[in-house]
């Protein structure tokens, strides 16, 4: 398959769950334009210590996901957000909490971009993940590896290659591992899981299931439908693959994927949804001086 949609889907896969988060406003902050062009780089690194956050490889419309704490599908922004890459190291003031880098992002990517925003709700399609009659059949996961004295304060995302299949660790005893024409995933919730195929889907996943507590499951696709989840995944990290491989999403059927999910007991509606949206009208190309 195109390396360059195996690198795009190593970038995807560190958004499938919520990233750690740590500040009010930064101390001082450096964004910078990614050394690696957006179709070859390998990876997007994130990395933080107490004092600092990094971020390298990411593109705009990435960050404004985190900084929002939105899906891919609720940005709505010019294509060249989602496709040039930035670095961004900050510096967090001291007594900073996790619960504040998110607006501190905000306020960075504001003041840099000279960004005017709004929100507004759009009815878009998507797919409503729903829990059988029969009931889910799913293995949960076992509480005492995600709770009480194992549970650590502080979350870290970090992804490894593995011959064919790539797995991305967020801590507390949660994974997601894509290759192989499979994906498999341990201890994450339902929502997580709604989250992960949307990246893989037609369109969006909204968990509808209600059902809570974290689960163990595992998904095999034909290699039609599962290179075309890894196109997909490509575009929503803001890749473009050439028209060529663009091509390839034409043999798939989907039909797999459809498959796959009711053998956990699940279902995907086909629907429109009311989805809240952040409309980017007007930014810098360049960000002011750092």
């Amino acid at each position: 398959m195109d390396a360059r949609i195996n690198a795009a889907l190593r970038v995807a896969a560190f958004f499938l769950l919520p990233l750690p988060s740590f500040a009010q406003q930064f101390e001082v902050a450096s964004i910078k334009p990614s050394a690696q062009d957006a179709q070859t780089q390998t990876r997007a690194h994130i990395d933080s210590d107490p004092s600092m956050v990094r971020y390298s490889g990411l593109s705009l419309a990435l960050y404004l996901q985190m900084a929002y704490r939105l899906k891919n599908y609720q940005i709505v922004a010019p294509e060249w957000m989602k496709s040039t890459r930035w670095d961004i190291t900050a510096k967090l003031p001291a007594g900073a909490t996790a619960a504040q880098v998110p607006e501190m992002m905000q306020a960075l990517l504001l003041e840099r971009f000279q960004m005017k925003t709004h929100r507004e709700t759009r009815p878009l399609p998507v797919y409503a993940l729903l829990t059988d009659k029969g009931g889910l059949r799913m293995k949960k996961s076992p509480a005492e590896q995600i709770d009480g004295a194992t549970q650590s304060k502080s979350q870290s995302v970090n992804a490894a290659m593995g011959g064919a299949s790539t797995t991305v660790t967020y801590g507390n005893g949660a994974s997601f591992t894509f290759g192989d024409n499979r994906l498999e995933g341990r201890h994450l919730p339902l929502a997580t899981i709604a989250d992960a195929l949307s990246r893989f889907a037609d369109k969006p996943v909204i968990d509808k299931t209600g059902v809570p507590g974290n689960f163990d499951f595992s998904m095999e696709f034909s290699p039609e439908d599962f290179r075309a989840m890894m196109i997909r995944a490509a575009i929503a990290s803001g890749n473009t693959p050439p028209a060529d491989v663009l091509k390839l999403l034409d043999a798939s059927s989907g039909d797999t994927l459809a498959a796959a999910v009711e053998k956990l007991g699940l279902s995907l509606d086909s629907r429109q949804a009311p989805i809240e949206v952040l409309v980017i009208d007007q930014a810098l190309q360049t960000p002011i001086a750092n």
